[in-house]
């Protein structure tokens, strides 16, 4: 059971079973664009424009998964993202949150991946790896037929071929075997192609029609028929479970089979001849194999009849009422799966009352439940994984007024359930509204000094390992206030800001850069582009004094026994202690912003 869990919480697996039943619609409109395009040029296109028109969607299709993958990837994120710090740290402070910033992906908000995908993905793999499994045996049948009960052709038919692949220029080697195992002639091999031939077929059938046979043969050559029928066979390996894939796949089979027909026809300049030949063929018994270009592969009937020029319903694979049925059962699929709006995480129970308190702001998720006493501002910080610039909009109330909050969840919901709980919350009690949109607004760009960079190396012993069940920082609800807290040990691979009276300090050991880009965000209030190219470890401890560059910081009181200099630089000026450099620029930045909001209805 522990496998399967594993497996369910793969990030690809939701992403290919999203890829998978979002091809259920594209599957179908690809097919309704196809079908509608072979009707217009049903009389005016010959079998050679009708064949490119097939492959055409068939890659369309095959591309379609592809496109869908490479749009459902994942935001980058940055290494050591720490989740929302909850409680800032002085009511001045209030709108300080804890979290990565800008630019957020929005992918904070939607619901948890169905529960479902990873079946649809087992599935999936099943019988992908079933019809890959039939393919690859098919090939490797196919590669057989070259080696066993076989013998070379007779000089004569051997000098005949070459005049034939001369008249329609292939200029390719290719042996003309003698095959017991076959009734039609076939193809077998695409760089070393082998022609294969039955036994008793040279001396049975009459030259002329023979020629033509293997001039239909040569023509699967010269087109580089196994080839296209091959990655034609993957997509169908890979598509399996989509009807309108096999349907343009058997007319691209069928139409390869006629344009094979007329490049023979235009060679010998004798139809009848040819369809003779192709009637003798309808009695034998081809061996089916997808790796294998046979004369008799197709509709003998329909293509002798059209050789001849009689009137005969062009065949339709999968064609009538089967395929409308299988076209709208995927479409159908389709809408339950992507129609309805997917079903957002809520709190089993929810509490929300006015708050009279006037100490720290807090947003604690704890075990299975959350607990908040503080503005809407700051629950959509924590709710959305925002900083405080990125929330636009809304009257003043959402950053004066307080709410209590007590929420349960059913189940032990994780940190990151409660925060879509959360949102849902917001959405439903709050009546809140908000849409996403990127602004050009204040940044700071982090680049090395003029001087260079001054990082120090990692040392032995300089940061303790975070233990595997140790809390995060937000935990605990509040940090220490100034000249409350004592000087830890640096953790490992994380930078945190200490508040003494009289400075702070930043700190961190065996960090890398992006970690102390999350946190010069967090403390400078913008976001913070790394320019450094820097991709090492390093560790990291800076005395400053909080000023109008830290908004998130309250100043600290003024303290004589201060354990640090009150004369410490700003942290812009202390930054350059570490060969790096903070220019202020604009760039863009995505917000949201509030388009309505309502103070909550009552419980």
């Amino acid at each position: 059971m522990n496998a399967i869990h594993l497996f369910a919480a793969q990030p690809w697996v939701a992403r290919l079973g999203s890829t998978l039943l979002h091809f259920l619609w594209q599957g179908v409109l690809i097919a309704a664009a196809y079908a509608a395009a072979r009707k217009w040029m049903a009389r005016a296109a010959g079998a050679n424009v009708r064949y490119l028109l097939a492959c055409a969607a068939l890659a369309a299709m095959a591309a379609a998964p592809l496109l869908t993958w490479s749009l459902l990837r994942p935001p980058a994120r940055d290494f050591a993202a720490a989740p929302p710090f909850t409680a800032p740290m002085s009511p001045a402070g209030a709108a300080a949150v804890r979290n990565v910033p800008a630019p957020f992906s929005g992918g904070a908000d939607l619901a948890e991946p169905s529960p479902f995908l990873p079946w649809v993905v087992t599935v999936w793999l099943a019988g992908a790896m079933a019809f890959w499994l039939r393919l690859v045996g098919g090939w490797i049948l196919a590669e057989r037929l070259r080696s066993r009960l076989v013998r070379p052709a007779p000089r004569a038919w051997q000098q005949a071929l070459d005049r034939l692949k001369t008249s329609i220029r292939v200029f390719r080697p290719v042996r003309l075997l003698v095959s017991a195992l076959i009734e039609a002639p076939a193809v077998v091999g695409w760089l070393r192609p082998a022609l294969l031939v039955p036994v008793g077929a040279l001396a049975g059938l009459p030259p002329e029609q023979m020629e033509a046979l293997l001039l239909h043969e040569l023509a699967h050559i010269r087109r580089h028929d196994y080839l296209v029928n091959g990655l034609q066979s993957i997509v169908e390996a890979l598509l399996f479970y989509h009807p309108a894939v096999w349907w343009i796949s058997g007319h691209i089979r069928t139409e390869r089979e006629l344009c094979c027909d007329d490049m023979a026809v235009s060679i010998t300049g004798d139809a009848v001849t040819y369809a003779r030949a192709l009637a003798e063929l309808e009695a034998a018994s081809p061996i089916h194999l997808t790796a294998v270009m046979a004369a008799g592969g197709g509709l003998l009937a329909h293509r002798i009849a059209r050789l001849l020029g009689q009137s005969r319903p062009t065949p339709r694979p999968l064609a009538g009422p089967g395929m409308a049925a299988a076209a709208l059962l995927a479409a159908i699929a389709a809408f339950a799966v992507f129609g309805q709006p997917a079903a957002r995480l809520q709190f089993a129970v929810a509490s929300i009352k006015p708050s009279v308190e006037r100490t720290l702001m807090t947003v604690r998720p704890l075990p299975g439940r959350l607990m908040a006493d503080a503005s809407v501002r700051l629950l959509m910080q924590n709710a959305y994984t925002a900083q405080p610039y990125q929330i636009v909009g809304g009257p003043e109330w959402m950053a004066s007024e307080r709410y209590q909050i007590e929420a349960k969840a059913g189940g032990n919901a994780s940190r990151a359930q409660l925060f879509l709980m959360l949102q849902s919350l917001l959405e439903e009690r709050f009546q809140l509204k908000t849409h996403r949109e990127s602004r050009e607004l204040p940044v700071y760009a982090l680049a090395p000094a003029r001087s260079g960079l001054k990082l120090a190396r990692p040392k032995e012993g300089g940061c303790v390992e975070p233990a595997p069940d140790a809390p995060s920082d937000w935990a605990g609800g509040r940090m220490a206030p100034p000249g409350e807290g004592r000087l830890p040990v640096a953790t490992c691979g994380r930078v945190s800001v200490i508040l003494q009276a009289g400075g702070a300090r930043m700190q961190g050991g065996k960090i890398l850069m992006p970690e102390l880009v999350r946190e010069l965000s967090l403390v400078l209030g913008r976001t913070v582009i790394d320019k450094t190219g820097f991709p090492g470890l390093f560790d990291v401890g800076l005395d400053f004094q909080p000023d109008e560059t830290t908004p998130a910081l309250p100043p600290p009181p003024p303290n004589p026994g201060a354990s640090f200099d009150s004369g410490s630089p700003s942290l812009v000026n202390a930054i350059q202690q570490l060969g790096l450099r903070l220019e202020s620029t604009r760039g863009p930045v995505e917000v949201i912003v509030v388009d309505h909001v309502e103070r909550p209805t009552a419980n």
